[in-house]
């Protein structure tokens, strides 16, 4: 298994990517704490990660607060005794409103999850990590953190272009402890987040329109990615942008 005795921390777990990846983690022989404000649906997936014979814990975390990260991850060493991996998965998604459109209150709300939710994640992983000689972190972008579109909102595309290039400044920072950290640019995948505009056959023509390989993506499909990223497969692979687009920024 490829994460045999491994500990890991995966934010927004209860549905969708997150929880994709926690049960793939759990089944490839890590030891899963899943953290998320959608507390009945983490508890159902840590019920069916435990009873499947793996070892799940879930956590109520609001990403945006800095003492619910303290304590979400002193909750995972308590339980597991370490922590190797940490992936920061939760995040919101936005409309198509323009900027001149955009409303404070919503640029700060995205930010807050998307960005800071993030920085704080990484902050608190690093110390726990030390302790061990190193671990990897793992942060989720998308693609727009890498190119600009016209039908999604400023503020999403700023959160996920922050998120990719303060994933190269903590990976150059903590490189020599042994801390690897890289980014996932999922392209549109099937989850709750993208389920309005799947439901609506324009917006779906639309987004597909931009997909040469002519469909969303599965959540499988981008845990995959992770979990290479999570195993030791990847040990010489830091500050890196793992693209799962279906070919989006390819054109």
């Amino acid at each position: 298994m490829r994460l045999e005795g491994k500990v890991a921390f995966i934010s927004g777990g209860s549905r969708g990517m997150g929880a994709a990846e926690a049960k793939l983690f759990a089944k490839e022989g890590a030891s899963v704490v899943i953290g998320d404000v959608l507390d009945d649906e983490g508890k159902q997936v840590e019920a069916e990660i435990n009873e499947t014979g793996g070892h799940c814990l879930f956590v109520h975390l609001d990403v945006t607060s800095e003492t619910n990260w303290n304590e979400a991850v002193a909750a995972t060493v308590a339980r597991f005794g370490k922590l190797d991996i940490m992936v920061n998965n939760a995040g919101i998604g936005g409309g198509g409103s323009k900027v001149e459109d955009t409303t404070v209150e919503e640029w700060d709300e995205t930010m807050n999850i998307n960005a800071k939710g993030v920085f704080f994640g990484t902050k608190t992983a690093i110390a726990e990590m030390r302790k061990t000689g190193g671990g990897s972190i793992i942060n989720i972008s998308s693609q727009l953190g890498l190119v600009g579109t016209d039908i999604s909102s400023p503020q999403y595309q700023a959160s996920k272009g922050a998120v990719r290039v303060f994933t190269k400044a903590a990976a150059v920072q903590y490189a020599a402890e042994g801390i690897r950290v890289n980014s996932v640019h999922p392209g549109p995948i099937v989850t709750a987040m993208t389920e309005r505009r799947r439901s609506e056959p324009e917006n779906y023509a639309l987004m597909t329109s931009r997909i040469p390989m002519g469909r969303f993506g599965q959540p499988d499909e981008v845990a995959n990615g992770v979990l290479y990223l999570a195993s030791d497969e990847s040990a010489y692979v830091t500050g890196s942008e793992l693209v799962i687009d279906g070919g989006w920024t390819a054109q």
